[in-house]
């Protein structure tokens, strides 16, 4: 526990350092555009919590490395294969000229040099067809390139409101933690464990006034670990299902999934940014507006009361696959029974039939 509440302290204060010299750097790091589809803030809000985190899992590998832990190379390893990701979604939010596809390659590089440096491979899925696949090295490789960077880029879809992507990160590191614990990773464990105390010293200064965003720095850093640890876990552990982290990462993955399909029906591009995501969904349709505050305060208000639906949303799938980490048939039932109520809810809030005693009024 050391590690998370070093990992803690250092985010939480490196956070509030940029943002309080936001003056500084706002006409480079804060987000200007307050009108767009996905855009829920009343006013410009540095983006570049990601400097936070990274800066936060530094200071955890420093201490590995001064206390001479036989895991200081492990995790100089995984944070340096992390770089080309976090790199090219803090260059975006810096210049906004990063496109998705660039982001997409910078962290499927990050995943070939975690593969090359840490072995973390995907080798076995216990999906017919697909195990055929991985038994080819370079199968191996180019899913576990092709895993880890949906993943990443499903987080950053999900980074739409106050807290909602941080605190689905958190369950799912705790997850990793504690299977991992099960098993005696103690690479895992650390750095899940590392990672969640930097997230949480990020969560407070982003929960629930929105004082930082995340960002795509943040968010495809954060992205990249939670699936590039979930790779690990079943690499290094042959008694965890390979289904686990498919089902720990079963919010971010389908929501994505789910986007694309939605947007091809429409026959509009897959990258198209639009407003329709879940999480847009229940702020608009459940979060009613508060009737006599200042529009700032409304809105920032309705943004933070979106945030725990879909916490408990992701909740449905970290928790069997907590429960169950060892069964492949239970957590593909589970899988499949998530993916049900994620279509029942999702239908449900468009066509208005969501019970009352949903909708969160002032």
């Amino acid at each position: 526990m050391t590690f998370f509440f070093l990992s803690f302290i250092v985010s939480l204060a490196a956070t509030l350092l940029v943002i309080r010299s936001a003056d500084r750097h706002a006409h480079l790091s804060a987000d200007h555009e307050l009108d767009g589809p996905q855009k829920f803030h009343a006013r410009p809000v540095p983006r570049i919590g990601g400097l936070g985190l990274a800066i936060a899992l530094v200071a955890g590998a420093l201490m590995a490395q001064l206390t001479q832990s036989p895991l200081a190379g492990s995790l100089w390893l995984l944070l340096a294969s992390a770089l080309p990701a976090f790199s090219a979604g803090l260059i975006e939010d810096l210049t906004k000229n990063v496109s998705p596809a660039k982001r997409l390659c910078a962290t499927a590089v990050s995943a070939a040099l975690a593969a090359w440096w840490l072995d973390a491979v995907i080798r076995r899925t216990d999906i017919p067809g697909v195990d055929l696949l991985v038994h080819i090295p370079l199968g191996a490789v180019a899913l576990t390139m092709l895993v880890v960077a949906g993943v990443a880029n499903a987080t950053n879809i999900i980074d739409g409101f106050n807290g909602l992507a941080s605190m689905c990160v958190m369950f799912m590191l705790l997850a990793l933690a504690y299977v991992g614990l099960q098993v005696g990773d103690r690479l895992v464990v650390t750095s899940a464990l590392m990672t969640a105390g930097a997230v949480l010293g990020f969560f407070l200064w982003n929960f629930p006034a929105g004082l930082i965003f995340l960002g795509d720095g943040g968010a495809y850093l954060l992205g990249f670990l939670v699936a590039d640890l979930g790779v690990l876990l079943i690499a290094r552990n042959p008694g965890v299902s390979p289904l686990f982290p498919l089902l720990l990462c079963a919010y971010p993955i389908f929501e994505t999934v789910f986007t694309i399909y939605r947007r091809k029906l429409k026959g509009t591009s897959a990258s198209h940014p639009d407003g329709i995501h879940l999480h847009s969904l229940v702020h608009r349709r459940l979060i009613r507006p508060l009737l006599g505050e200042p529009p700032e305060d409304s809105l920032r208000a309705r943004n933070s009361m979106t945030s725990p639906y879909l916490w408990l949303l992701c909740s449905l799938s970290v928790i069997p696959a907590m429960v169950w980490w060892r069964s492949s048939a239970v957590l593909a039932l589970c899988i499949g029974l998530f993916m049900v109520a994620y279509t029942a809810v999702y239908w449900s809030i468009v066509r208005f039939k969501v019970p009352h005693w949903l909708v969160a009024r002032h």
